[in-house]
C-alpha cells in the first residue's frame, strides 16, 4: 500500500526499471488491522505516512550481483550524489546508507508536507506531468553513465490539479492513500 498520489510515479518507475516494492505503507488501518512491516522503520519514516517505498529486484537475489544491476542503476538516477536526491525524492537509502543498499534494499521517500505519524500529508511532490496529462520526463539530467528514463504517465486520476513544489517537483493537489482516522 502507498499514497494514492505516488502511484503514478512507482508504475512509471516499474515500466523502466526491474523493481519489486516489499514495503509501503506501514501502520494501523481504519479497522485497527497493520498493514507493512512491524518495527521495522525508524521513528517518524516516511512508511508511516504512505509516502516511501522498499524496493528490490523482479528476481531476488540476498548478494549483490546481476539481479541488482538494475535497481543500482535506479538508485543512481534517483540520488546522483550521496545525500542530495533530485526531486521529488525527499530521501534515498541505498549504498552508504545503514541497513540499506546492494543485496538489501532501496528506499526512496517522496518530498511531502509535514505530517502526523499514520496521516495523510496536505500535499506530495511527484513527477512533473503537463495539464493535458502528457507524459514530460523528471527534472533535471541524469548523471553520467546513467541512462535517463523516459516520463510518467500523468495523475492518479481525471482532472487533478497540479503545482510546482519547493524543490521544483510538481505537488499533486488532491488527497489519497490511507488515513488512521478513517477518512
Amino acid at each position: 500500500m502507498a499514497d494514492r498520489r505516488i502511484v503514478p510515479d512507482l508504475r512509471w518507475i516499474a515500466a523502466r526499471f526491474p523493481i519489486y516494492v516489499t514495503d509501503g505503507y506501514s501502520g494501523p488501518l481504519p479497522n485497527g488491522e497493520h498493514v507493512g512491516c512491524n518495527n521495522c522503520h525508524v521513528r517518524n519514516s516516511d512508511h508511516y505516512n504512505g509516502l516511501a517505498v522498499d524496493v528490490v529486484p523482479l528476481h531476488w537475489s540476498g548478494r549483490c550481483d546481476v539481479h541488482w544491476q538494475g535497481i543500482t542503476r535506479l538508485a543512481k538516477w534517483a540520488e546522483p550524489v550521496q545525500n542530495r536526491p533530485r526531486p521529488p525524492f525527499r530521501w534515498v537509502g541505498y549504498d552508504g546508507d545503514a541497513g540499506h543498499g546492494c543485496g538489501h534494499h532501496l528506499h526512496l521517500s517522496w518530498e511531502h508536507s509535514t505530517a502526523p505519524m499514520f496521516q495523510l500529508a496536505e500535499w506530495v511532490e511527484v513527477f512533473p506531468v503537463r495539464n493535458q496529462g502528457a507524459a514530460q520526463p523528471p527534472p533535471s539530467t541524469p548523471p553520467a553513465g546513467v541512462k535517463p528514463p523516459k516520463g510518467p504517465q500523468g495523475g492518479s486520476e481525471p482532472g487533478p490539479a497540479y503545482e510546482r513544489g519547493p524543490r521544483g517537483g510538481v505537488s499533486i493537489v488532491q488527497s489519497g492513500g490511507v488515513s488512521s482516522r478513517g477518512d
